[in-house]
């Protein structure tokens, strides 16, 4: 195919994903910054496009139009020191999503996920249902439409996916009942130490599910001689991915059984939501104790909505503080954000709540926040995470608020062995941060930030901690790949750049 074949066919692409967005191409160009006649030359294939403007039209039309994974590296070019202002919508969880896909695993009818957020991990256990034989396909751009087959094709599994993704674990609940002997690929994801599996293969035991791991290979390897839970069963973590995975083994378990020191957290919620619609009744959702009476089999067509992302919600109001901006967070599921906001009240942070509503789930609650700028001061106690207070997947947020507060704050991630020393990346951009152990750090503010190039950390929030800074950082930053950003978050530089931001997408080959 010769090169103007292929200018043709990508104009074509582009001016389709245009349209279907339902946008002129004097819309596109404003929003690329160029002239509508460009754009046209584009579509035709007459004009050549560089590597850093098809990455900019795919940011402006939220599809990724080319996929660049094994020949170039996203990063981000952040202009910051700018305010940000007006409001962002929060999408749906990527935590209950992955966890969701996983559930599906157990309806042999057809589910459809409504508005569910086009991220890599996403992706990523898409890729591996697909290589097993699932049938799985988007509707209007943000909904997905699951049909498993009547047996699955586990020998084919695509491992170099499933090894990108540490919610591959969350097969063996879903698939214990259905099969009694099979391998899933070693579980992957962020780099954040060593997250041991055992409370995973302790809980599915009592359903007579065994896990080997041996040496020299990169697989588990689960058999399953059916038995009943005979008592209790006690999780010895109160994980999140290891309660649904014991709650999906329960749900094609004839009979009932009760789990203590359950995760009670949104994703948890979602899973059972979602399970209940398919006829699988679950005492107390919501609570560390569960009771769950499983059918033999499902066959049902569903649709369920995820949840709102607290997470992504505390992301954006960690933005609003570290940049002084006003900024609406916009359907944040502020049940899961009370703790957090009563820590950044008490350090100083201005912020107005809206009335609550309930999300299209029927189930969380939400609310519009308001972030006002403001003087913050160190917290009193240090900031650290626990069952019923500061969510961990929120505390590096909190820390990133931490460096623009005047003192100092102890910062202590307990829950993983390295995550608190990618607190030390941002004194690259002169924040003053002192590492006591690999669990603690000290942040001492307020930062005068100053720019700076750097290579994101293999770490979702870490690497987005970075990115929200360099927003507040006068001058030009450069984050180098971002693929860890995109693991859990959609579009973010077109949706910061939609209040204020201003990030170039970018290339590198």
């Amino acid at each position: 195919m010769t090169a103007s074949t292929y200018k043709k066919q990508l104009g074509r692409l582009i001016q389709q994903t245009r349209t279907d967005k339902e946008m002129t191409q004097a819309e596109l160009a404003k929003e690329l910054g160029t002239s509508q006649s460009a754009i046209n030359r584009i579509e035709k294939g007459g004009q050549n496009i560089s590597l850093e403007m098809l990455a900019r039209i795919s940011d402006v039309l939220g599809s990724n139009l080319v996929l660049l994974n094994k020949t170039g590296k996203l990063s981000y070019k952040v202009h910051g020191g700018t305010k940000l202002s007006g409001k962002i919508e929060i999408k749906t969880s990527k935590n209950a999503a992955v966890g969701l896909l996983c559930a599906s695993l157990l309806n042999k009818g057809k589910t459809t996920f409504r508005r569910v957020a086009r991220i890599e991990e996403v992706n990523r256990i898409i890729e591996v249902l697909e290589s097993i034989g699932v049938k799985v396909r988007w509707i209007n751009e943000s909904d997905l439409e699951i049909t498993p087959p009547a047996k699955l094709k586990l020998d084919q599994i695509d491992a170099n996916a499933a090894k990108r993704t540490r919610t591959v674990i969350m097969f063996l609940g879903p698939l214990l009942h259905q099969y009694s002997d099979f391998k899933l690929p070693f579980a992957g994801g962020c780099n954040l130490g060593k997250r041991t599996v055992e409370p995973h293969m302790d809980g599915l035991a009592p359903f007579g599910m065994k896990v080997e791991a041996r040496e020299g290979t990169d697989y588990y390897h689960a058999t399953v001689t059916a038995k009943s839970p005979s008592e209790v069963i006690r999780l010895t973590e109160r994980g999140n991915t290891v309660t649904e995975n014991i709650i999906m083994a329960a749900a094609l378990h004839d009979g009932t059984v009760t789990i203590r020191n359950a995760s009670n957290e949104y994703m948890v919620q979602d899973v059972c939501l979602y399970l209940q619609k398919l006829g699988i009744k679950i005492d107390g959702v919501g609570t560390n104790c569960l009771t769950i009476t499983g059918v033999r089999s499902i066959n049902k067509n569903v649709e369920y909505f995820p949840s709102e992302d607290p997470i992504e919600a505390m992301s954006f109001i960690a933005a609003a503080a570290v940049t002084r901006s006003e900024l609406t967070v916009a359907r944040s599921p502020i049940e899961y954000l009370d703790m957090e906001l009563a820590v950044l009240g008490a350090m100083g942070l201005q912020y107005t709540i809206g009335k609550e509503y309930i999300a299209e789930n029927e189930h969380t609650r939400l609310a519009d926040i308001t972030i006002h700028p403001s003087s913050l001061v160190a917290p009193k106690d240090k900031l650290h995470s626990y069952p019923g207070g500061l969510n961990m997947d929120n505390l590096p947020f909190m820390g990133l608020v931490a460096t623009v507060a005047k003192g100092r704050t102890l910062l202590h991630d307990w829950s993983y062995e390295n995550r608190a020393i990618y607190f030390t990346e941002l004194s690259k951009l002169n924040a003053n941060v002192e590492l006591v152990d690999p669990h603690r750090v000290y942040l001492t503010g307020p930062t005068r930030w100053k720019p700076a190039d750097m290579i994101a950390p293999p770490a979702l929030r870490p690497s987005v901690v970075i990115l929200l800074a360099m927003l507040a950082a006068p001058g030009v930053s450069t984050l180098r790949d971002v693929y860890s950003i995109n693991r859990g978050y959609e579009n973010i530089a077109e949706r910061l750049n939609g209040i204020g931001a201003n990030i170039e997408t970018i290339t590198d080959i």
